[in-house]
């Protein structure tokens, strides 16, 4: 059997986003590919979604659906636990990601396979899926052409849709030419950079793997808790290749990922595809109860992720992050995500959902978390841009701030006083907390603006630190030489 020998980059060791984005922004051609294809995503879906006039309601139904789910998620998930038993279905309980690796590769083994095929999933990128079967033995084989990409690649995910969204075709083709053959079929002669003849080496190359795998591992977009009915839907058909011909299928899946009804998947139905992948429908849907006689695979594993969603669930604010359908829309319009790409994030999950779920998840409320973790939270400029595409409304500027509060707080009083931040802050804060003091501050912004104001604007000015960065990007409309307290007060007295 084929394999990939050199070691599989993880993003452990990932340093905070400031210095990962740093990074990310000096390479120009990282940022060219982020351009380009986030700005042709985002144009689509503005057009498939002005499509019909009840998008809003559309939001607001899949809001209160998800939330609904999230306060009945106890009794929901037990229903769930009874409908595929009943199907022939077997349920796995996993409170964090090392329980969730063991019980996986523990049903691999029983099998006696040595390699599984895998559709797209989040959920077992978060938990390191991949590396824990490795270490047993296990290849786990990528069929999602980007994930195929990245993982040939020996490579990080950026994207929810698109995790090889920062390569263009001719590092495609050259990663096909070199490291295809390390894993299984080589890639054909002269291979070159057209999609056609990219799509047809990766369809040649995956196809002995679909007809040759025993076990397939997948996630799941739902799961509807009054059937047992467990849904994943995708645009390349590898997907359905791996729910239907393996012998066993062991699905990972977060436990936030129900719907109580059956048919509550008619609104989510129609906000996933267009916030996504900009259809109006994706091309395979794929759907199962349990296990049928004779179609399908003959065994199934459903396994239940916790890792740090019941802990995320206690927070009144950050629990609307739980709602999130990993659609990407918030990345495709965020201008941080655009120019640093997602393996700054150090994270599978990148961009602004990234930047409130993952802290969650890993406790940042529960004890002082890494300084990678407590950086994400400010990730973000909070231009709302998020929000007013997330397709079940999460407020994600409003969690981030709640987060960033988090951090103050777990950093303790005496850093809190001593960051540059803090500093601005109570200087702000003494300016504004009494009216003679303020009046103070405003005459000498009008002096001091008098001094190097050009035109009516602040521009670059040499100052240290913080207010030094954010001139050395940004004008800033000079303040009034009176300003209007004092200009008012002059009225009152009858004064010019």
């Amino acid at each position: 059997m084929a394999t990939l020998r050199e070691p599989v980059p993880t993003f452990a060791g990932t340093p905070p986003f400031p210095k990962a984005a740093a990074a990310a922004l000096a390479d120009r051609q990282l940022r060219e590919n982020l351009r380009r294809a986030t700005t042709t995503i985002r144009d689509k879906r503005a057009r498939a979604v002005a499509e019909r006039d009840d998008w809003e309601a559309l939001r607001l139904a899949g809001a209160a659906i998800k939330d609904e789910v999230l306060a009945r998620l106890p009794e929901l998930l037990v229903k769930l636990e009874e409908r595929v038993t009943a199907a022939g279905g077997a349920v796995h309980w996993a409170r964090d990601a090392a329980e969730a690796n063991a019980i996986v590769a523990g049903i691999v083994k029983d099998t006696g396979a040595t390699e599984v095929v895998k559709v797209k999933s989040m959920a077992t990128q978060e938990i390191g899926l991949n590396e824990a079967l490795a270490r047993e033995g296990i290849a786990a084989w990528e069929t999602d052409l980007a994930e195929l990409i990245v993982q040939l690649g020996q490579d990080l995910p950026s994207h929810f849709l698109v995790p090889a969204i920062h390569r263009n075709r001719s590092e495609i083709r050259d990663i096909f030419r070199r490291r295809m053959a390390a894993a299984g079929r080589p890639a054909p002669d002269g291979l070159t950079d057209e999609p056609r003849a990219l799509a047809e080496a990766a369809r040649l190359h995956l196809r002995e793997k679909f007809l040759r795998a025993r076990v397939a591992i997948s996630g799941a977009n739902f799961a509807i808790a009054e059937t047992g009915t467990v849904i994943v839907v995708e645009s390349e058909g590898n997907g359905r290749m791996c729910l239907t011909l393996p012998e066993t299928l062991i699905t990972v899946m977060g436990i936030e990922k129900l719907l109580p009804r059956w048919q509550d998947l008619e609104v989510f139905l129609q906000l996933l595809p267009r916030s996504s992948t900009a259809e109006r429908m994706n091309p395979y849907t794929s759907m199962w109860t349990g296990v049928t006689s004779d179609d399908g695979p003959q065994a199934f594993h459903l396994v239940l992720l916790d890792n740090g969603r019941s802990d995320t669930l206690s927070d009144p604010t950050g629990r609307q992050a739980l709602r999130c359908i990993k659609c990407s829309a918030c990345l495709n319009v965020c201008p941080v995500y655009e120019r640093t790409g997602g393996a700054a994030y150090g994270s599978p999950y990148a961009g602004p959902i990234g930047a409130i779920l993952v802290p969650q998840l890993r406790g940042i409320a529960r004890h002082p978390v890494d300084e990678q973790t407590a950086s994400l939270p400010y990730a973000s400029s909070l231009c709302g841009a998020c929000f007013e595409v997330c397709p079940v409304r999460i407020d994600i500027p409003e969690v981030l701030v709640h987060l960033r509060g988090q951090v103050v707080r777990q950093r303790g009083w005496r850093q809190r006083t001593l960051s540059q931040e803090a500093l601005l802050m109570r200087s702000l804060g003494l300016a504004l907390g009494e009216p003679r003091r303020l009046a103070a501050a405003e005459r000498l912004a009008g002096l001091a603006a008098g001094t190097v104001a050009r035109d009516g604007w602040i521009g670059r000015l040499p100052l240290p630190g913080l207010l030094g960065a954010w001139f050395r990007g940004r004008d800033l409309r000079a303040p009034a030489r009176m300003s209007f307290r004092r200009w008012w007060a002059r009225q009152r007295r009858g004064t010019t």
